[in-house]
């Protein structure tokens, strides 16, 4: 009786480790070669997804100003044209 008790509290228990994955985590965190890889792989992730980020959002404000621009406002229209010619000019 008591034996099965136990053994069902032990599947039980096996079945929410294996939900929190905690046996991928306990190899993960024992293997420094392991850590550093998934490190390496996550950072030049992030760095390509700012990259590519910033390039869409600063195309999307480039567009508008250009769109600005041919409202033909009086004061705002050159001042914006100079930073369109300034951004343009350093591509």
């Amino acid at each position: 009786m008591l034996y099965k008790k136990i053994n069902k509290q032990i599947d039980k228990l096996i079945k929410i480790l294996e939900k929190a994955n905690v046996v991928e985590l306990s190899y993960i965190l024992g293997n420094k070669k392991e850590i550093l890889k998934r490190n390496i792989i996550a950072g030049i992730a992030r760095g390509v997804g700012i990259g590519i980020g910033i390039t869409i959002i600063t195309a999307i404000i480039i567009y508008l100003l250009r769109k600005l621009i041919m409202l033909n406002i009086p004061i705002i229209g050159d001042y914006i044209a100079d930073i369109v010619q300034i951004v343009e000019n350093n591509r």
